[in-house]
């Protein structure tokens, strides 16, 4: 299978969970709004969400895969199998231990760490502490869940992996439905999330374990031991872990000082939930499919198809995200209109998130670059390197968020995610280019500004057409009307960036059907003095 089809597998997997996530916020800010019972289910769901990222999905999907592609091919399925059994016995007896150190120590840590600013209204405060204590198992199952998926990764197997997610969604829209059908109350509503993200958690563990059992993997559970491999895990792991979900860390630390000012929590959620859509189509994607990748065809010393695969992924993922990133700087509060304004979610709310998106799109990019740049390090086992970045671009969004937010609120935040991501990027991409582990493409430097020349003409265009069409995309319009002029506009916005692309030479139908029938290169000689240990 190509990569392009291996990026689409994931990413069209990825874009049925989005859709269904923009319909379970949509359910969500009629329901709740940015209110009080909003702010506190948000703040709580980010607890175990943000260990998910750092602890899960950041140190399996990129310190595990590796390891086990190796043992696949060192000593094949039954080698492979017997380190997974030893991981996952010390990472269960770890999950369990860190869940009930953590349901014990909730108050605390949601006064102290999470939510400060929520001490003084003693009712979210206590909304907060219980709906954390409900969701907070959820980290154990998607933690396992995401052992499953690295493994299902390395076995050329992305769909039950890429798809689980969205069980997540159908069974929160569920409550929402059930909660608006018999009329409950807010506080009503957030224990009914709760409950429900608990019960997702169950469901996604079972769809990947089962999906690993189809694979031929059958994992059991063996005494915890900390075996050669393990520790060889555990030092790429802790790392790993803070790299990958560098986002969440800004993110967590946000949340903590956003709970200072009322609503500004959720506003940046449901901003978050719309930019989290071409974030996770494309870079989610790539980055899913990069690593084992680059992995396998650096250890079959294929210097050659490595290079490729990280020049073809970056041209990928910027020729589909510099127009999504136009468009949400252009139109973000039409796009927050149509999705979110009814109910409880005020025409108010609708600027304050619009602007909060308009600032995410600027940073788009650099998100999904992160994404592409960061397998180069993980697939050389490397991953020191881009957590020391990690932490510089924690230091910068945490002194901006410090120094912006009592001006400009929850805006001030996200122009201070922004500029940390894009600090991030720049020195993945350096430090590749320095080491020379990024090799020089001339097609992708000459694709580049001219895919952002499409896109500016794009965003023109999109510009021009926002204001004329000011009145069907205003509140005053019928739902009906908002949505046709939204949805043509980015039919529109679609035709105009893709004839620029096609005509400037950013992007030919030639280098498409190439990279849809390209197949793994034949292994090359290595590079002198090309290696893995990760300088």
């Amino acid at each position: 299978m190509s990569l392009v089809k291996k990026f689409a597998t994931v990413g069209g997997a990825t874009l049925g969970s989005r859709v269904f996530g923009f319909v379970r916020e949509t359910f969500m800010a009629a329901a709740l709004g940015t209110g009080p019972v909003a702010d506190a289910f948000n703040t709580a769901f980010r607890l175990p969400n943000t260990f998910r990222r750092l602890f899960a999905e950041g140190a399996f999907n990129s310190a595990f895969v590796p390891l086990f592609a190796r043992e696949i091919e060192a000593r094949g399925m039954d080698g492979a199998r017997r380190f997974a059994e030893e991981v996952f016995g010390v990472l269960f007896t770890v999950l369990l231990l860190l869940t009930i150190a953590m349901e014990l120590a909730m108050p605390f840590i949601v006064r102290e760490l999470i939510a400060p600013g929520f001490a003084d209204d003693p009712a979210k405060f206590a909304s907060t502490v219980t709906f954390a204590t409900i969701m907070f198992p959820y980290l154990a199952c998607m933690s396992l869940g995401a052992m499953m998926a690295g493994m299902l990764n390395s076995l050329h197997r992305y769909f039950a992996a890429a798809i689980a997610p969205v069980f997540l969604n159908f069974i929160l829209i569920g409550v929402l439905a059930f909660a608006w059908y018999s009329g409950h109350d807010a506080i009503a509503v957030g224990y009914g999330l709760s409950w429900g993200v608990l019960a997702a958690g169950l469901v996604q563990l079972a769809i990947v374990w089962v999906a690993v059992r189809n694979a031929g993997m059958r994992i059991g559970l063996r005494r915890p031991r900390l075996t050669a491999n393990v520790k060889r895990l555990l030092v790429l792991a802790l790392p790993a872990a803070i790299t990958g979900g560098i986002t969440q860390i800004n993110l967590l630390i946000n949340t903590n000082i956003a709970s200072g000012k009322a609503g500004a929590v959720s506003s940046l959620v449901y901003a978050d939930r719309i930019y989290q859509l071409p974030l996770g189509v494309v870079g989610i994607a790539v980055a899913t499919v990069l690593l084992p990748e680059l992995a396998r065809a650096l250890r079959a010393g294929n210097l050659i198809e490595a290079a490729n695969l990280q020049n073809r992924s970056v041209e990928f993922t910027l020729f589909l995200t510099l127009p999504a990133a136009a468009a949400l700087l252009v139109m973000s509060e039409p796009i927050v209109r149509l999705l979110f304004e009814r109910g409880k979610f005020s025409p108010e709310s609708t600027v304050v998130v619009g602007h909060i998106l308009a600032i995410y799109g600027l940073g788009l990019p650099a998100f999904v670059l992160i994404k592409a740049f960061i397998p180069g390090f993980f697939a050389r086992e490397d991953t020191r390197t881009p957590m020391i970045f990690a932490a510089v671009s924690v230091a910068v969004n945490v002194s901006l968020a410090l120094t912006l937010f009592p001006s400009l609120g929850a805006g001030g935040i996200a122009i201070a995610e922004i500029v940390a991501g894009w600090a991030n990027a720049l020195l993945l991409f350096s430090t590749l280019l320095w080491r020379g582990h990024w090799g020089r493409d001339m097609q992708l430097l000459t694709r580049i500004p001219r895919l952002v020349i499409a896109a500016a003409i794009m965003a023109a265009a999109l510009l021009c057409a926002v204001q004329w069409l000011a009145f069907p995309l205003s509140s005053a319009a019928p739902l009906a009307i908002r949505a046709a002029t939204v949805c043509s506009l980015v039919a529109v916005a679609m035709l105009i960036y893709f004839a620029a692309a096609f005509g400037l030479g950013g992007a030919s139908l030639g280098m498409i059907r190439r990279s849809l029938k390209r197949k793994a290169a034949p292994a090359s000689a290595s590079t002198a003095g090309e290696g893995t240990d990760g300088r």
